[in-house]
């Protein structure tokens, strides 16, 4: 066993955003900061490596954003999404602090496009990345890099030495054995446990065997379950989570953004029965995509299929696999292996309780359902044209919401109520403070950049103290 011999003033674990955010604050703050990446240099940065956009409030149109996205506003998008499970005043702090990153995430090198129209609607709300989250990321390390920062990859922490709330050293697993990596302060942004198939058994039992991973397979929360094994207060549901409806021939891990679908609002949506099972026209799609892992996560196998006609294939984002096509219900059924004569009802069913209505993808419209349950409250239309399609859909999971509490400057809280000595977090490892259950678009991002931000000037400052 052996002891790094230079020790930093700022320890980062992680390699996303949040960490990296983290990293760049401390390092223009003065401070000396080593970042420790599990994952190898290719597979870097966690679930950003899949992003493409974040959540800032503004209080007026800029060149990517098409419209003011006021603080009130953000609030209430995430007060319905979270059903009021949010720590209030960390979540209007977050708010509050999302100004500023608009402005300072370029000045980190990373540059923002025109927002995405058709079925996201989220030109004014969203900043996207130039290049998706990758280029992001690699802007984030490059800048990282000139500054001065260590970047350390496979260097997975395994264990962490905290005494009454002070950390004092980190074991990384090596070839040569287990390292003590000491640091003066400490960020955690290791994300959730997502990856962790045993650990989401626990809570979901069997079906979680069913799960799809969209990220990486590093984020299995080894740094979460220390942390709160050495005193520091969890917060947060270990069954709520980012989870949603992803293609079902997506890959085990890694899939990401292009295996998504975002065709729900299109059509129906069947189980393995052929049964409908929630109303696919609730609210604008980016308000309730994140709803619908869960969802068919609550379905016989975790499984189910969106089925929509021909009028709908160029509405959407297609996924990276091609839908499943057939000339009639009955062949579509044979091919999804699903009874083509409760299929076939089921669809007749929900044809004949479509009312007229003038449709648009772009607005709450008034095409819906009536005398059917689940109705479809908006965009319903009768399925009808051929050639139908469908795609298979299973639950694809972000990142867990069970986290370490924390309050506005990211510092971690100990069991006793107590903040921690020198021990800070930001990112998905703590997004279960604003994020109880529910998503928006984008918010991940804000979340791990704002916290990320703060947590590296905190722990600077804390550093120097």
């Amino acid at each position: 066993m052996q002891t790094s011999e230079k020790a930093h003033d700022v320890l980062v674990i992680g390699g996303g955003n949040a960490a990296l955010c983290a990293a760049i604050s401390a390092r223009r703050a003065g401070a000396s900061v080593l970042v420790l990446e599990g994952a190898p240099k290719f597979y870097r940065g966690g679930n950003t490596r899949h992003t493409r956009n974040m959540r800032c409030a503004h209080d007026a149109a800029t060149e990517t954003l098409s419209g003011p996205y006021s603080e009130e506003e953000f609030f209430d998008d995430l007060l319905r999404v979270t059903q009021g499970q949010t720590d209030e005043d960390l979540a209007r702090f977050m708010i509050g602090q999302s100004k500023e990153i608009l402005a300072w995430i370029p000045q980190q090198g990373v540059r923002f496009q025109p927002s995405l129209g058709g079925t996201l609607s989220l030109g004014r709300t969203n900043s996207f990345f130039l290049g998706g989250g990758r280029s992001m990321l690699n802007a984030l390390y490059l800048t990282a890099e000139k500054l001065g920062v260590d970047i350390r990859y496979d260097a997975e922490v395994t264990d962490l030495d905290i005494e009454d709330g002070m950390f004092l050293s980190a074991t990384v697993k090596n070839g040569g054995g287990p390292e003590f990596i000491r640091a003066k302060t400490m960020v955690a942004a290791a994300g959730g446990f997502e990856a962790n198939i045993e650990w989401l058994k626990q809570y979901w039992g069997p079906p979680a065997e069913n799960f799809l991973i969209r990220g990486t397979p590093y984020n299995r929360g080894t740094v979460l379950k220390t942390l709160i094994e050495r005193g520091v207060q969890e917060i947060g549901d270990p069954t709520q989570c980012h989870a949603v409806a992803i293609d079902a021939r997506a890959p085990k891990f890694d899939g990401g953004i292009i295996t998504r679908l975002d065709c729900v609002v299109f059509g129906i949506v069947v189980n393995k029965n052929c049964e409908r099972f929630y109303d696919e026209g609730e609210d604008i799609w980016p308000k309730r995509y994140a709803i619908w892992g869960r969802l068919v996560a609550g379905q016989p196998d975790q499984i189910a299929y969106i089925i929509f006609d021909a009028r709908s294939l160029n509405l959407f984002m297609p996924s990276c696999f091609p839908p499943i096509a057939a000339q009639n219900i009955r062949e579509l059924a044979g091919k999804l292996a699903l009874d083509p004569d409760a299929l076939e009802k089921t669809i007749a069913t929900f044809n004949a309780a479509v009312r007229p209505g003038t449709f648009d993808d772009k607005i709450l419209d008034d095409c819906r359902t009536e005398g059917i349950s689940p109705a479809k409250s908006h965009w319903a239309r009768r399925i009808e044209v051929p050639p139908f399609y469908a795609y298979p859909v299973r639950p694809g999971i972000t990142f867990t919401y069970l986290g370490t509490r924390v309050d506005r400057d990211a510092r971690m809280l100990m069991q006793d109520g107590k903040p921690a000595a020198n021990m800070f977090a930001a990112g998905e490892i703590m997004a279960g403070n604003v994020l109880g259950r529910g998503y928006a678009a984008g918010i991940g991002m804000t979340i791990g950049s704002v916290f990320g931000r703060i947590a590296g000037r905190e722990a600077a400052k804390s550093a120097r103290n």
